[in-house]
């Protein structure tokens, strides 16, 4: 790989900044609210923000750049796929389970649904997401689809994943907005109280994450190499190891 030293600094960065997020998330849900529970208040809406963090931004950043890992190149492509599947589909369970708890919480306050463009654009990012899921699924891990398809479909794929990405922490930088806007009373938002400012920092977090995993996923250096060429790198790296191990007194 070109510019190691670069990749991990981004990488542990990501992996810091995206720990931190978390930490954040349920410090402001512990500490300035209710805590989590699931009982219809505002303690089972707390699942939404915790949840929308952890896996549908946090281990999507995650799914997106585990090809790029090169301790990772010996593997087959195929394992590779269904580690990438499978943390899409973490993602996505995470997801929902957030959009069912914000429901519950709003029929049990008697609160609308789906009336803001937040709640909008979230339930068509779910859906778009669970359409991505299917797909890629379809046409990646089923052995009968041709290659032609998975060809043609790729650069599809691949933006449709960045787009997404993007567009999820984005909805989430409008949800805590919205949140803190209707939340804090007394103070209010616009008077900056500490959580204001704890959570703003949230967002700022969010946003650095985001920017470090689309540097890492964009840089074509750093792309995972054919099948091929990485088992060929590993069997070199290999008998070099033996060789050294040979000459050794």
């Amino acid at each position: 790989m070109e510019n190691l030293k670069q990749f991990l600094f981004a990488l542990s960065a990501a992996g810091a900044v995206g720990f931190v997020a978390i930490i954040f998330v349920l410090r402001w849900v512990f500490y300035f609210k209710e805590g989590l529970d699931w009982n219809g208040g505002l303690a089972e809406f707390n699942w939404h923000p915790v949840l929308v963090v952890t896996g549908f931004i946090f281990l999507q950043g995650t799914a997106i750049i585990v090809y790029r890992l090169p301790w990772t190149w010996q593997c087959s492509k195929l394992m590779m796929k269904f580690i990438h599947a499978g943390l899409n589909l973490t993602a996505f369970i995470f997801a929902v389970i957030a959009m069912v708890a914000v429901f519950d919480f709003h029929n049990a306050a008697k609160i609308p649904n789906m009336y803001s463009l937040h709640s909008w654009l979230g339930l068509m990012a779910i859906i778009l997401y669970g359409l991505q899921l299917v797909l890629g699924v379809g046409l990646y891990l089923i052995p009968v689809t041709p290659v032609a398809w998975r060809a043609a479909f790729m650069p599809i794929h691949v933006y449709s994943g960045l787009f997404l990405f993007t567009s999820i922490i984005a909805v989430a930088l409008m949800g805590i907005t919205e949140k803190l806007i209707f939340g804090l009373a007394n103070p209010k938002y616009k008077d900056s109280p500490p959580e204001a400012i704890f959570v703003n920092v949230l967002g700022l977090l969010l946003v650095v994450f985001g920017a470090l995993i689309l540097w890492i996923a964009t840089r074509a250096s750093w792309k995972r190499p054919s099948d091929q060429i990485a088992h060929s790198l590993h069997t070199n790296r290999g008998s070099e190891d033996n060789s050294k191990g040979e000459t050794k007194p």
